[in-house]
């Protein structure tokens, strides 16, 4: 079996998938547009992509599923500072005086993820 896709229901899925577009540096697909219902941002093989799904209603309570990123070109601080320029906001801080721990936060619709620390 083979992991395909990993969706995400929204409201907007061109202006989520363009969040994460952003955030990963992946691309949306070339056959997605403003205005569709369902908009793929491609990731490299063999990573699964995130396919952005537009429902009817909002999120209302906390993920049972979150996605955990681990940067690999900056700090995990760097990178949340980054993700947080583009429109994210922190949900939950568990960064530790030593250094480890994670930043769990929010996308633009709410949705939950971590930023763990790597090796930088």
């Amino acid at each position: 079996m083979l992991l395909r896709h990993i969706t995400i229901d929204c409201a907007d899925p061109y202006a989520l998938a363009t969040f994460w577009s952003t955030v990963t540096g992946w691309p949306v697909s070339d056959e997605d547009a403003p205005g569709d219902d369902e908009v793929l941002v491609e990731a490299p093989a063999p990573v699964p992509g995130l396919l952005f799904i537009r429902v009817p209603e909002a999120k209302s309570v906390k993920n049972r599923v979150h996605l955990d990123w681990k940067p690999t070109e900056r700090t995990r601080d760097e990178e949340v500072a980054r993700i947080l320029d583009l429109g994210a906001t922190v949900h939950e801080d568990h960064r530790r005086p030593d250094g480890r721990g994670w930043v769990t936060l929010l996308d633009p619709e709410g949705n939950e993820f971590c930023v763990e620390r790597g090796a930088a």
